[in-house]
C-alpha cells in the first residue's frame, strides 16, 4: 500500500510536536540567529575556495538561507516530503489513510527536530538552507566549543550541499527518478516505519530529562520498539532485493554527499575557525555516545536508519580524502560532472577502484 498522507494535517501536527529548545535569553536567542545568517556568505566563498567548485549556470539565482526553530524545520520537512512525493507520482490523501500518515510523518519529525543542526533542501524552487538555531545552541553548549567557530563550522556543511547541487543540476533530478524506481518497484508499497506500541510520549518526556533534550543527535525515548520486544524493524526490512539495489545507489550518493561535505568543513583549517580540531574531536565522540544509547533511543536509530547515516559521514568522508590523495581536488570533482561516474556502494569502499574506472 502507497504512503497516504494529509500533509496539510503533517504540517500543524509536526510543528506541534517538537520539543521545546534550550533555555535562552532574548538576547543569546538573537545572537545565534543574527551569527548563522552572518556565516551563510562567508562560508560559501570559503566552500568555492576550498572544493574549487563554481554553479554550473552562474546567472541562476542564489538558494535561499532561512534560520529558523525546531517548529518551523518541522513544517519545511512536512513540505518538502510533499513536494518529493509529488514528484514520484504519489498524491495526497485527506482520507482516514491519510490523517494517520499525517500523524506518523509528525511524530518522526517531532523526534527529529531536536537533532538536526543544518539542511539543504534542493528541490524547492532555487534550493533553501536551513540552519536550525536552537539546535546548534544546545549542542555548541553540550560541547563545550566556542559558538562563533561552531555556528561557522555548521554553516560550512550546509554551503558544501548547496554547493554541490549548484554545480550538479542534474542530480537532484537523478535522485528523484532513483525514488520513483524504487516505489515503482513491483510490490514496492512502502509503510512509514512507525513502531505500533511502546512509543509514546511519556517515554520520550523520561529520556529527555535522562539524556538531556537540548541538542540530540537522534530521537530519544526509554522504551522498546513495541509491547513484545525483539529487534526493531529498520527501513532495510521493508525492502525486497530489487529495492535494496536502487537504494544502495542512492546511499553510494548520500556517502559522497555527506563526506564530502564533513572534509570540506574541517578543511577550511584553523585560520578561519581556529577551534576547528577541538569541534571536530569532540562532535565525533558525541556522535559515538548517541550510537551507543540503548531503549527506545537505540530502537529508534535502528528504525529511522540512523546509524546507517553515520557510517556514511565516515565512509564517505574517507573516499573523498583517498580520491583526492590520488588525483588531487579537480580529479575529485568529476564526480560532479555526471549520473554514471557517480560511485557506486563497491566504490565508495573502495576508492582506488571508482579512480581506476574514471581517469584509468
Amino acid at each position: 500500500m502507497q504512503p497516504a498522507v494529509d500533509w496539510d494535517l503533517a504540517a500543524r501536527l509536526a510543528a506541534r510536536a517538537v520539543r521545546s529548545g534550550p533555555a535562552a535569553t532574548r538576547a543569546e536567542r538573537a545572537a545565534v540567529v543574527a551569527d548563522l545568517r552572518a556565516a551563510a556568505p562567508v562560508a560559501a566563498e570559503h566552500v568555492a575556495r576550498i572544493t574549487r567548485m563554481a554553479p554550473a549556470d552562474p546567472a541562476a539565482p542564489a538558494h535561499d538561507v532561512r534560520v529558523v526553530d525546531r517548529a518551523s524545520w518541522a513544517r519545511a520537512n512536512v513540505r518538502a516530503l510533499e513536494g518529493l512525493t509529488a514528484r514520484v507520482g504519489l498524491r495526497a490523501d485527506r482520507g482516514l489513510r491519510g490523517a494517520a500518515g499525517a500523524g506518523q510523518v509528525a511524530a518522526v519529525l517531532g523526534l527529529l527536530s531536536g537533532a538536526v543542526l543544518g539542511q539543504y533542501d534542493p528541490w524547492g524552487g532555487r534550493g533553501t538552507l536551513l540552519l536550525v538555531a536552537p539546535n546548534v545552541l544546545a549542542v555548541e553548549r553540550a560541547l563545550g566549543v566556542d559558538p562563533a567557530d561552531f555556528r561557522l563550522w555548521v554553516t560550512l556543511h550546509e554551503q558544501t550541499h548547496a554547493q554541490q547541487f549548484a554545480s550538479a543540476p542534474w542530480l537532484a533530478d537523478h535522485l528523484s527518478d532513483r525514488l520513483r524506481v524504487l516505489l515503482a518497484e513491483e510490490g514496492s508499497r512502502p509503510r512509514w516505519p512507525w513502531p505500533a506500541r511502546g512509543d509514546g510520549a511519556d517515554g520520550a518526556d523520561r529520556a529527555d530529562r535522562a539524556h538531556g533534550a537540548a541538542g540530540d543527535e537522534g530521537p530519544s525515548g526509554d522504551a522498546g520498539a513495541g509491547a513484545g520486544g525483539g529487534r526493531p524493524r529498520s527501513l532495510l526490512d521493508l525492502l525486497d532485493p530489487g529495492q535494496r539495489v536502487v537504494l544502495d545507489e542512492v546511499g553510494a550518493v548520500m556517502a559522497l554527499l555527506e563526506g564530502h561535505a564533513d572534509v570540506t568543513m574541517d578543511a577550511v583549517g584553523r585560520t578561519v575557525v581556529p577551534s576547528v580540531r577541538r569541534i571536530r574531536r569532540r562532535f565525533e565522540a558525541r556522535r559515538d555516545g548517541a550510537a551507543g544509547t540503548g531503549g527506545m533511543r537505540k530502537a529508534l536509530r535502528a528504525v529511522l536508519g540512523m546509524d546507517v547515516k553515520l557510517a556514511q559521514y565516515r565512509d564517505g568522508a574517507a573516499f573523498v580524502r583517498a580520491v583526492r590523495r590520488r588525483v588531487g581536488t579537480d580529479g575529485l570533482n568529476v564526480v560532479w560532472t555526471a549520473a554514471d561516474v557517480l560511485p557506486s556502494a563497491t566504490e565508495i569502499a573502495d576508492p582506488a577502484a571508482w579512480v581506476r574506472r574514471v581517469h584509468g
